[in-house]
């Protein structure tokens, strides 16, 4: 945002919704002010979708972020993000964000979603979700965007033929988390999709994530 500027001349807003999946899930949506220019669907959508008003301070494209809640119990969450402790929840899950929440932002929102100007982004477990959910449905998020990924799901063999453009990063200090991260970046390398690795001092936690929201959007709809 240029200096001196009004930091609510450019505030969208945010609305919140309970869709019918699970008894009631909550999706929180930060719409930009003015057009839309991309969409980024993620996990743990309590805590990413408040990062959406940094984006506008950054300048980067006008992007909506549409977060979908998780799960209040952790083991049931890790079943909905990862394909390999549930498989029969996870593809529910998969079903709700993918069809259910995709279909009501086009409905509510008036919009057009395209694969390019779609993204699909997670942190920690959200990662695995992120990398799973873009690995079986590239037809519908064009880019992958994963910090600090957890390691239950892990790069399958062979990989899909088609594979949407991948930004990973994870800190130093977060050992565990970035050896996945590598793990990822060398696989989707090697099977030859456009991967961005960032290596960055910090750990595991949600400053370093946000921090490094901005520039993932940048790259992904640039």
């Amino acid at each position: 945002m240029p200096s001196g500027t009004d930091p609510d001349a450019t505030a969208g807003e945010f609305i919140t919704e309970v869709l019918d999946y699970d008894g009631g899930r909550p999706v929180t949506v930060y719409r930009p002010a003015g057009r839309v220019d991309a969409v980024v669907f993620a996990g743990d959508g309590a805590l990413i979708s408040q990062w959406g008003p940094d984006l506008e301070r950054h300048g980067g494209p006008s992007t909506m972020v549409v977060g979908v809640h998780r799960h209040r119990n952790e083991t049931v969450r890790l079943a909905e993000y990862s394909p390999v402790f549930d498989e029969a929840r996870f593809a529910g899950h998969e079903r709700f964000v993918v069809d259910d929440v995709r279909r009501w932002v086009q409905s509510r929102f008036d919009l057009a979603l395209v694969a390019e100007r779609t993204a699909v982004c997670g942190v920690s477990a959200g990662g695995e979700l992120a990398l799973a959910l873009g690995l079986r449905h590239p037809e519908s998020f064009g880019a992958i965007l994963c910090a600090s990924p957890g390691g239950g799901y892990r790069p399958p063999s062979p990989l899909p033929s088609r594979l949407p453009r991948t930004y990973l990063v994870a800190g130093n200090d977060e050992p565990f988390f970035l050896a996945n991260a590598e793990r990822w970046a060398d696989a989707l390398l090697g099977a030859g999709t456009e991967v961005e690795f960032a290596r960055r001092a910090g750990g595991h936690g949600g400053p370093f994530w946000r921090a490094e929201f901005p520039s993932m959007i940048s790259w992904a709809f640039r």
